[in-house]
């Protein structure tokens, strides 16, 4: 028997909770579009049926096939997931008198039945959708309500097919987590054996047979994700790991060599290459951001093939994608979700480019890194080292880019992250950085005008990057940052923070 969660997305912004909810309880789960043909359904021990934007009602709704699922595999079909199981099989769905979003009670509970054992009368859910079921197949047997929503949960009699109209993956849902594992581990008998302990131990056996005893280069970035995947990829294939940091002008102040000296007693073959100067020379004059990340990526690319044609018979290009990357880029790996924004890392390589891609950490999130990381005893330092994006500090400068615009924020930024680290702050922060908006503001200094840029600080709270809240970092630090950055920083002003979440923002503002 399979003892992994595959999760059909019919585009719902909570798909992703879904496999991180799986994911908590040691069990794992993978996302593919409801239509994916990528996927075999033998390697499953049980299905979820995502929620959607879409209506069962509407003229094209999303129809996955589940002739080889239902009835054969535990299934169980969320909002959208539970209409699709009533509407498509003998019942009716209709439109709700009102949209049905936001909190709500369960008024009647079968207890009685696996489900919802241990969930009492009362517990609150999060509701999400405008349709709602009418009537149930006649095979089909109500066990939970809801004061507006008469059916909010439903088994199939003879199966082990569950359905519920609510959204247990939600922080709002209060025993989401625990009907999550009634239905993995009580219904599907799926044992809870994903640890990083055996993330390591399969994917290092996974690489050696993907491998063999080819020699790959991978770029390494001095954070956790490009760390955590070449200790991978030495401890299985060694002397045939070949890594190369490059210095694209847009680090952080001083980043290129302290990483180089980071990697030192590690036991990793590092070459370090400098090649601001081309990074910076083909940015020049851009602005757009999307444009802005397809150069960096591409130049990348051209920097890893210059350099692996200076190693014999080199095959694979590794890179530490991890699934935040992929979801965002590619829409859920080819899904009905919305493409929120390209990140360099991702989307294959060019035709004139002969290395085959190996992304270690491609199916797991941050935090999932981070303790994959301590099993395989990477320093906790570096493990509890803030996010930086690929693209760098061009995605943190709006607008075009200058080797001045690169020197004043690489001044702010390090003002700001070793205040964070002075005030003990670092640690209750998930990413922090500075962006450099295009914008001048009218300031005076000693009594004199000054007309000089605008920096804005950012800190946000998150588990894996694909929600995140803004830090409340205290006044007085604030304070001190401040007048620190418009004290030593020439050409700034004027400093503000942002207190944005995301969603509706993005963590980055580029």
């Amino acid at each position: 028997m399979q003892h992994k969660v595959l999760i059909l997305d019919f585009g719902s912004q909570f798909t992703q909770l879904i496999a991180r909810r799986v994911r908590e309880l040691n069990i794992y789960s993978e996302i593919h579009p409801y239509n994916s043909k990528k996927f075999n359904i033998s390697d499953f021990g049980a299905v979820i049926l995502s929620g959607s934007p879409h209506s069962v009602r509407s003229e094209n709704p999303p129809k996955p096939d589940l002739s080889a699922i239902k009835g054969k595999i535990p299934l169980l079909g969320v909002c959208y997931g539970a209409q699709y199981l009533a509407h498509f099989f003998g019942g009716e769905v209709g439109s709700s008198n009102t949209r049905e979003y936001g909190r709500a009670n369960l008024s009647f509970v079968d207890n009685s039945d696996a489900l919802f054992e241990g969930i009492s009368e009362g517990s609150q859910v999060w509701m999400s959708h405008s349709d709602t079921i009418l009537k149930l197949p006649s095979n089909y047997k109500k066990i939970a309500s809801t004061e507006e929503v008469e059916n909010a949960g439903f088994k199939i009699e003879g199966e082990k097919t569950y359905a519920i109209q609510f959204h247990p993956e939600v922080y709002h849902s209060t025993d989401g987590a625990k009907l999550i594992a009634n239905f993995l581990v009580k219904i599907a008998e799926l044992k809870q054996e994903w640890t990083p302990d055996s993330f390591a131990e399969t994917t290092i056996k996974s690489l050696q047979k993907k491998i063999g005893n080819d020699k790959v280069v991978l770029g390494l970035s001095g954070g956790v994700d490009s760390t955590v995947s070449a200790i991978l990829l030495d401890k299985a294939i060694g002397k045939n790991l070949h890594c190369i940091f490059v210095n694209n002008g847009l680090l952080r102040k001083n980043e290129f060599e302290n990483v180089l000296k980071q990697y030192e007693g590690m036991g990793l073959n590092v070459k370090g290459v400098d090649t601001s100067a081309r990074f910076l020379s083909e940015l020049k004059g851009e602005s757009d951001p999307e444009k802005k990340r397809k150069i960096i990526g591409r130049i990348f690319i051209e920097v890893f093939d210059d350099e692996s044609h200076k190693i014999e018979n080199v095959k694979w290009l590794a890179q530490g994608t991890i699934y935040p990357d992929v979801i965002e880029s590619v829409s859920v790996t080819g899904g009905p979700s919305a493409t929120i924004k390209s990140h360099h890392n991702v989307g294959g390589l060019p035709d004139f480019m002969k290395l085959k891609i190996v992304e270690p950490l491609r199916m797991i999130f941050k935090d999932e890194v981070r303790r994959v990381g301590k099993s395989l005893g990477i320093d906790a330092e570096l493990l509890g080292r803030h996010p930086f994006p690929g693209p760098g500090l061009a995605i943190r400068i709006l607008g075009d880019i200058t080797e001045e615009k690169v020197r004043i924020l690489q001044e702010v930024d390090a003002i700001f992250i070793n205040g964070l680290k002075k005030w003990d702050l670092y640690n209750d922060v998930w990413q922090a950085g500075a962006m450099l908006l295009p914008v001048n503001s009218v300031g005076v200094m000693g009594d004199e005008r000054t007309y000089e840029k605008c920096v804005a600080l950012r800190a946000v709270e998150s588990v894996d990057g694909m929600t995140a809240d803004w830090v409340n970092l205290p006044y007085k630090f604030l304070q001190e940052i401040s007048n620190k950055i418009i004290n030593n920083v020439k050409g700034v002003n004027r400093v503000v923070y942002d207190i944005s979440s995301k969603p509706p923002a993005t963590i980055e503002w580029e």
